[in-house]
């Protein structure tokens, strides 16, 4: 039996609410690959907080690296520089991936065809819009075979060949990856995998913390600047302005 090495990142920014329930989630959801008898370690992306969050990180048995310029890109690309593993699993810090979703991946990545993936999302939330927007990218995600950047699996090779998360973008930045892992997929005669079965659980805090208002002029803007707003930290402020719970 082959033996997998996996590296679990998580960028965290101001997490301190509920990072320790994310980790601990991780950390149960991760039983699956130690049933394989795989190895597996965590690694948490302190992205310049201002609260406990590297502390609570710590407490979790996280090794804990830091990124001082606020970009979850960046945040991403540091946690997976300090990777080991020959597999990267980068699950956001307001996520909650089970151990069915995490056997699913193990399962994958056994069959040896798939290079990387993601997972359909969703969310405990009565908002009308959010609901919408979460059935409406998760039909476009298994589609387009793109994943959502709460939850992505990749060989850390092809992260590597492929340049990591783009350092222009603020928001969207999984999108791009994806499109360049295809292209390494291709060459390598592997494939992309968007699993649907065991939907990751993510936070509404989106929809709780910003007006239906906001997210539309949000969304607008992107569609109606070509996406040119996605490389603006302050346009891009329902992932940077500090909202938490």
């Amino acid at each position: 039996m082959q033996v997998i090495t996996l590296s679990i990142v998580v960028p965290a920014f101001n997490e301190a609410s509920g990072l320790a329930a994310s980790l601990a989630s991780i950390r149960g959801a991760a039983t699956a690959f130690e049933a394989r008898g795989w190895t597996w370690e965590l690694i948490v992306c302190d992205n310049n907080s201002s609260d406990a969050t590297a502390a609570i990180a710590r407490d979790a048995g996280a090794t804990v690296v830091f990124e001082p310029v606020n970009q979850i890109s960046r945040a991403r690309n540091t946690g997976a520089a300090e990777a080991t593993g020959a597999w990267l699993v980068f699950v956001d810090a307001d996520s909650h991936p089970s151990a069915a979703l995490f056997a699913d991946v193990a399962a994958t990545i056994a069959g040896g065809a798939c290079l990387a993936g993601g997972s359909t999302v969703s969310i405990d939330s009565p908002h009308w819009l959010a609901q919408a927007l979460v059935r409406t990218w998760n039909g476009f995600s298994r589609m387009a075979r793109l994943a959502a950047g709460s939850f992505i699996f990749c060989e850390t090779r092809a992260f590597r060949e492929a340049g990591g998360f783009s350092l222009e973008l603020f928001a969207s930045e999984e999108i791009e990856l994806f499109r360049r892992l295809k292209r390494v997929a291709r060459r390598a005669g592997r494939t992309i995998v968007i699993l649907h079965r065991h939907p990751l659980r993510t936070s509404d805090r989106k929809a709780r913390l910003y007006s239906t208002r906001e997210i539309a002029i949000g969304l607008i803007k992107t569609l109606l600047t070509g996406g040119r707003t996605l490389k603006s930290r302050d346009e891009c402020y329902a992932w940077y302005d500090g909202r938490r719970e």
